[in-house]
């Protein structure tokens, strides 16, 4: 398993997409945790309190599901995340 840190950063005007899209993305998240692949997310907020981003720890065994997901993630498809930043990590078995 290769895992990832996902990382999207809000439109500044995203807020009501966000709010719109925001179930499809929780299913998704959902499906990922039962099957192992979620590992952490969360949303950050901005200055005045409301949600402006995400930050998702993932796996994966093919990178090709990387792709998949990325093509399809709500988040992107209805122009919430402005940027996405992906990074390859290596979490240590403790």
């Amino acid at each position: 398993m290769t895992q990832y840190i996902i990382t999207g950063t809000d439109f500044s005007d995203a807020f009501d997409r966000r709010m719109e899209a925001r179930e499809q993305h929780l299913e998704g998240a959902r499906k990922f945790k039962a099957e192992g692949k979620l590992l952490f997310a969360g949303a950050f907020l901005n200055d005045a309190g409301k949600m402006a981003g995400s930050t998702m720890v993932l796996q994966f065994e093919q990178e090709a599901e990387l792709h998949a997901w990325l093509e399809s993630e709500p988040y992107i498809l209805h122009k919430v995340w402005e940027t996405i930043d992906v990074k390859e990590i290596k979490i240590p078995t403790l």
